[in-house]
């Protein structure tokens, strides 16, 4: 999700080489390839109506706003009837009861310490808690993906020290802050008793399966159940009991492997110097070689109580450890959590997870081990817009002693290569998911893939394009009876599904027909942010690369965006506009819907930073200016100038 060192624009790290079948291999009815043409693209995104769909409509004219044109501008830029504030920027105070933060240095000058109290580098997903049944008054939970050494010291990498390892681990992880808005104004609470940060070095707990498994015990914790820190925390979701659910992406670059890494570390793309980080050098967990299992510690989805400081936040391993975009969770029929999850790199899964015991009234206290008991499923995409979650039991499906798995624990710490070993379908990198609220229609971003087609990883019908620069959105119908028999009503804890394409992203002028895309509406590309507000609009945040943005396909688009869709139509509006060289990430709203937060992530990201952790970014002053000093990640809330419903 995040570029810079910390998430290269199409991961490469791990790719999958498995030989699961494609789409076309598993449909001996269409075993051809489909190709990009003006008629494929037709039949793709026409082939079958998902009966039964309805969207409601929001207070006011939906999509009723002024569309925001392409740019590339360094500021960011909303519709003329709307105004957005800036309000929690990478060292701002964080507003922790009984801390008085000191005020960011713009030359970086601040301790480890003095990054404990503020907020940390790189805002990435959100979720907004009201408080006192008051929309205008809750807890903001944020996750900071991962930093820029080059900005994060006043010197960069240069001097690397132990201090400065601690600065790096204390920019990570999440900030839970307590906002307020009067008189139209947000701010951020001081002296808070809700107020904290969780970083890289924060106690925490194991739940689930593989808590205490011997692939966790390391010597610092010979039991398996107690491990440190969260990193590089991505997509994130709220749960029906009022939990923020942050997710660990690509925790593999923090780590220094082996020259020849294992097997099962090359299938997570550990190497031999990760991204750069250089952690290892002052803190030894981070050395693979001298402690195997601490990679095993991370590549969990961590749940979170904001509404309890004291709170240990648990990793919950019946989730499975992959490289978690996000984790959306919705109800089931009968009332269990349904959590759906991509693996963000080319050629990874989507996941869902139902829980065992439906969910009980009493807020997180009544449903702390709700997420520990329960079936993991990965999907397989079959051609003519059908497809299924095949589960991921030890004892099903060739997952047992003889193909690595000697237990269910062994096939959540290995869960990609239980993926493979089942049959999955390999995606362009499925990243955030998105539940109709009133449907149970689900949407999920494929951000791109420039490898589809080569070494025989060809385009299929649910990735339907080689040279996937662009990237697309998939929607599905969960039910019952995939011959074409059953109903698909919408159950979420249904193991099979009816799916067919919102949009294929992309520019109607590129040269190529592979970049041109079928969206109606305004154009745009590298889908990534997903989220239906309580009206069933949908919103669409972009992540282009930098390095991407230079090439001739993305000349039109400009900087990263955000779009509100109709699902209902296929209309989609361009709201908003980033600063140069920034992502635009995590979107939340207001119950009352008159305010949605979002972030922008790393304004000023050069193309040759990339890789390299010790590089400055000079392309952007946003959010302070010129005179401000360095860029600076940061909240901002977005409101109607007339109080009106966000999206009309």
């Amino acid at each position: 999700m995040g570029q810079g060192f910390g998430k290269a624009f199409e991961p490469e790290d791990g790719v999958n080489t498995a030989g699961n079948p494609s789409i076309h291999e598993v449909d001996g009815e269409r075993r051809h390839v489909l190709r990009c043409t003006s008629a494929a693209v037709a039949l793709l995104m026409g082939s079958h109506t998902l009966t039964g769909h309805a969207a409601t409509a929001a207070t006011g004219k939906p999509l009723g706003f002024t569309s925001v044109p392409p740019s590339r501008a360094d500021a960011l830029v909303v519709p003329p009837e709307y105004e957005a504030q800036v309000l929690y920027r990478w060292g701002d105070a964080t507003g922790i009861a009984g801390a008085a933060a000191p005020d960011f240095s713009a030359d970086a000058s601040n301790s480890a310490n003095d990054q404990l109290l503020q907020a940390g580098m790189h805002h990435d997903g959100m979720e907004y808690f009201p408080l006192d049944n008051n929309p205008r008054h809750g807890l903001l939970a944020i996750n900071h993906e991962y930093t820029d050494d080059g900005l994060l010291h006043s010197d960069g990498m240069k001097t690397w020290t132990a201090d400065k390892v601690r600065k790096s681990q204390a920019a990570h992880g999440v900030s839970i802050i307590e906002v307020i808005e009067r008189g139209g104004v947000w701010r951020v609470m001081p002296n808070s008793r809700y107020a904290r940060r969780i970083t890289g070095n924060t106690p925490m707990a194991f739940g689930g399966p593989a808590a205490g498994h011997v692939l966790l015990k390391t010597a610092a914790d010979p039991e398996g159940k107690r491990p440190l820190g969260t990193l590089n925390n991505c997509a994130a979701g709220q749960t029906p009991w009022g939990s923020f659910l942050t997710c660990e992406e690509n925790w593999n670059g923090y780590f220094s492997a082996a020259d020849k890494p294992a097997p099962d570390e090359l299938r997570y793309g550990m190497r031999a110097k990760g991204f750069g980080y250089r952690w290892h050098e002052f803190d030894e967990r981070f050395d693979a070689v001298k402690h195997p299992n601490e990679p095993n510690r991370f590549g969990w989805v961590v749940e979170i109580d904001p509404q309890d400081p004291t709170q240990t936040p648990i990793k919950r391993t019946a989730l499975g450890r992959i490289k978690h975009e996000g984790a959306t969770t919705t109800l089931s029929r009968d009332g269990r959590a349904v959590v759906y999850m991509g693996d963000d790199e080319r050629f990874e899964y989507v996941y869902k997870f139902v829980s065992r015991d439906k969910v009980k009234p009493g807020g997180y206290r009544a449903n702390k081990d709700l997420l520990d008991h329960g079936t993991l499923y990965v999907a397989r995409f079959d051609s003519q817009g059908y497809g299924r979650w095949l589960p991921l039991v030890h004892g099903e499906g060739g997952l047992n002693a003889a193909a690595g798995f000697a237990d269910q624990a062994e096939v959540l710490v290995k869960c990609r290569q239980a993926a493979d070993t089942v049959g999955a379908t390999r995606m362009d990198r499925p990243e955030w998911v998105a539940v109709h609220p009133n449907t149970g229609e689900v949407f999920l971003t494929l951000t791109n893939n420039s490898a589809r087609g080569q070494n025989g990883r060809l385009a299929d019908a649910a990735n339907p394009r080689n040279d996937n620069i662009m990237g697309h959105i998939i929607r599905w119908r969960e039910g019952k009876g995939a011959g074409g028999s059953g109903v698909f009503d919408g159950d979420a804890s249904a193991t099979e599904f009816r799916w067919m394409h919102f949009a294929l992203a992309g520019d109607p002028n590129a040269g190529k027909a592979e970049y041109r895309g079928s969206i109606k509406g305004d154009i745009y590309g590298s889908p990534d942010g997903l989220q239906f507000d309580a009206g069933g609009l949908l919103w669409i945040q972009t992540d282009i690369s930098t390095s991407a943005m230079h090439k001739g396909a993305y000349k039109d688009i400009g900087n990263n965006m955000m779009l509100c869709a109709d699902p209902a139509t296929g209309e989609t509006k361009r709201f908003l506009t980033g600063p140069a060289g920034c992502e635009v990430t995590g979107v939340s709203f207001t119950p009352d819907r008159r305010a949605v937060f979002i972030n922008i992530q790393h304004p000023g990201e050069t193309a040759s930073e990339r890789g390299d952790p010790a590089q400055p970014k000079a392309v952007s002053h946003w959010p302070d200016g010129p005179m401000g000093g360095r860029p600076r990640s940061a909240t901002v809330v977005i409101r109607r100038k007339d109080g009106g419903t966000v999206g009309t």
